[in-house]
């Protein structure tokens, strides 16, 4: 049986791609990444692609008249590629519904807290500041819908009482660098159904 081809989409360092790169190559994965998509050419991940060789597929939003005229080229690589699934690592953008339709129950996210608590950006500081003894990491099949659809993984990082926002971003990260794959495997191996907003998984 032909393996699960997986396109990552990602803005930044890239240290998810990294962990599912590594996972692939140590055939911890189960899929086969064949796509990068970055919407900052000059991010570190597209180093780290090209590092790995996995074509990237990069370009900057305001180039394009609107998010649709860019999603539309990307979904075109998208399906050129036979890509069965979307991680979204760290990607920067809201997707429109030209991907977020076609792939309808195939766009995974992570997320540096334990939704639906502190949806958005900068949530490991929001965490700490609001105080709470408990954050960590969700992976959730993603919807159109900022941080909202229905939940795949979730696993908890206690706060430290002398944590800053660095070490308990590295405490998250590890956890993220480790579920990440794992989410991926479990969904190339059909292990993963939705029902509703419940996500069985065996």
């Amino acid at each position: 049986m032909a393996k699960l081809q997986v396109a990552v989409f990602a803005s930044g360092n890239g240290s998810n791609f990294q962990a599912l790169v590594d996972a692939e190559r140590e055939g911890r994965l189960g899929a086969e990444i064949r796509l990068l998509v970055c919407n900052r050419p000059e991010a570190p991940v597209v180093k780290r692609a090209e590092a790995a060789g996995i074509p990237a597929f990069v370009f900057r939003p305001k180039d394009y008249p609107s998010r649709e005229a860019y999603e539309k080229e990307i979904l075109a690589e998208l399906t050129r590629l036979d890509i069965g699934l979307i991680v979204l690592a760290g990607f920067m953008r809201i997707l429109t519904s030209v991907i977020v339709d076609a792939y309808a129950g195939r766009i995974i996210n992570i997320h540096p807290a334990l939704l639906p608590a502190f949806p958005g950006l900068n949530v490991i500081r929001e965490a700490l500041e609001y105080g709470v003894k408990v954050t960590g990491v969700t992976v959730h099949f993603a919807d159109g819908n900022l941080d909202a659809g229905p939940i795949i993984a979730q696993e908890a990082v206690k706060i430290e009482e002398d944590d800053t926002e660095e070490t308990l971003a590295e405490r998250i990260h590890k956890v993220e660098h480790r579920l990440l794959p794992e989410v991926v495997r479990k969904i190339a191996e059909g292990r993963v159904r939705v029902e509703g907003r419940r996500v069985y998984v065996r």
